[in-house]
């Protein structure tokens, strides 16, 4: 006598790596991709232990996607500390150094794709003319000597700012980004344009900050950013997204004006905290950020959870007189 015993079509497979566009961008990820794949089958068991898991894996993706960001963070922090004051090479310029090598040992072990080694490019050289201009009005200052410079601004400010750039090309990638109600191409160009520009003209103008913050509401208010960090999209508020990622920005800026890389003429008898109005900077300079990456990425509209297709009845016999 034999019996039947189907399987259930809709039952979930084991976690395979999925070829995401992180692991086509970078090879570094995909080398890693089928041992995680295991690892995080184990997880998928019970709620509880998929949620540690998934937690998990945000953190390291933002670890991942902070990469450049955080080194530059780390050596300011590290030549602050240790640098010797008498050293042949100044400070400013061994950062500057520091930040070129490892920009091209991201590029050479390709933990960095070209487009986003683009990006960066185009954002240092916008971040250093700003601050040629905000350093000669007087915005803020940089109290040491050195070599490599335009004017009182050295050479490696523009990686901090390229560091943002490279934060969400990475995250767009990492997260595998799609969104809802996401604003045209060509209306987005021009708010950056006025942001951008008005960082110049309120010194001599009126100051638009108001209004472009309401141009930027509007704009954003009905966008969502749908990201992966495991299985499926989930999904929050731009806007939010813009708001926190402004947050942590201004607590790095906080760390670079404690060990007197920079500093604001607040600060020019002792160490305080940076004016919460340079949040709302941030906000708006992230806006000329993000208009220069989703010019690259392009972005894709969400179409909702994918469903999962019915695998073909599979009929195993089963020889009863086995058993």
């Amino acid at each position: 006598m034999h019996t039947v015993r189907s399987i259930d079509p809709n039952r979930p497979s084991p976690a395979v790596a999925q070829a995401t566009p992180a692991r086509r961008g970078w090879p570094f990820v995909a080398h890693f991709a089928a041992a995680e794949a295991r690892f995080a089958a184990r997880f998928a068991r019970s709620r509880k232990r998929a949620f540690a898991y998934e937690f998990i894996r945000f953190g390291c993706k933002q670890a991942w996607a902070c990469l450049f960001g955080g080194a530059m963070v780390g050596l300011i922090v590290a030549t602050h500390l240790w640098y010797p004051a008498g050293a042949p090479l100044a400070r400013y310029d061994a950062l500057f150094l520091a930040a070129l090598a490892l920009q091209a040992l991201l590029l050479a072990t390709r933990m960095e794709t070209p487009a986003e080694a683009k990006v960066i490019l185009v954002y240092h050289v916008t971040g250093t003319a700003m601050e040629v201009f905000k350093t000669g009005v007087g915005s803020w200052t940089y109290p040491e000597a050195a070599i490599f410079r335009i004017g009182g601004v050295p050479l490696f400010s523009g990686f901090m700012y390229a560091a943002i750039g490279s934060y969400i090309a990475r995250c767009w990638r990492l997260f595998d980004f799609r969104f809802t109600r996401h604003p045209k191409p060509w209306t987005i160009a021009p708010l950056a344009s006025a942001i951008y520009a008005n960082f110049y003209t309120h010194h001599r103008w009126v100051d638009l900050r108001i209004a472009l913050f309401a141009a930027t509401v509007l704009l954003f208010a009905r966008t969502e950013v749908h990201y992966r960090v495991w299985r499926v999209h989930r999904r929050m508020p731009l806007l939010l997204g813009f708001l926190l990622v402004a947050s942590f920005i201004w607590i790095a800026e906080n760390l670079g004006t404690l060990t007197r890389t920079w500093t604001y003429p607040h600060q020019a008898q002792g160490w305080m905290l940076v004016r919460l109005g340079k949040l709302g900077s941030w906000f708006l300079l992230l806006i000329v950020s993000y208009a220069l990456v989703a010019m690259v990425n392009r972005p894709r509209p969400y179409a909702g959870p994918r469903r999962r297709r019915a695998r073909p009845l599979q009929v195993r016999w089963v020889n009863s007189n086995a058993m």
